[in-house]
């Protein structure tokens, strides 16, 4: 079965932390590089980080510093650690494989708000 079930998004004041999580199904996770993406209100979804199988990461420019993407092999999840959120970072986020163009059907996403 191929499934993406995103997780830990939520309101959190800016520069505040958020855990997302992505449980994919061992299909779509074992020997590909996942990725995470968002999108924002009236704008379109773009990639934000990603993860190979050997540990290498990429990252877009505005979250360089202040996002850590991490997978664990043995649970098939996938992990995205955000600090410092800003206003610009609202959106919803998704995970998906392989980055940066995704090939699976999207799961429900997790919504992140950042405001005061």
């Amino acid at each position: 079965q191929v499934q993406l079930v995103e997780s830990g998004g939520g309101l959190v004041q800016p520069g505040g932390s958020l855990r997302l999580s992505c449980a994919a199904s061992a299909s779509i996770f074992n020997s590909n590089a996942m990725g995470w993406y968002r999108q924002a209100p009236g704008k379109q979804r773009e990639f934000v980080a990603g993860i190979t199988p050997g540990g290498g990461t990429r990252y877009i420019d505005s979250v360089k510093g202040r996002f850590t993407i991490s997978r664990d092999n043995a649970k098939n999840t996938v992990y995205l650690q955000m600090n410092s959120l800003k206003p610009e970072d609202t959106a919803v986020y998704y995970c998906n494989a392989p980055f940066p163009n995704p090939a699976f059907p999207w799961g429900q996403g997790t919504q992140v708000t950042v405001s005061s």
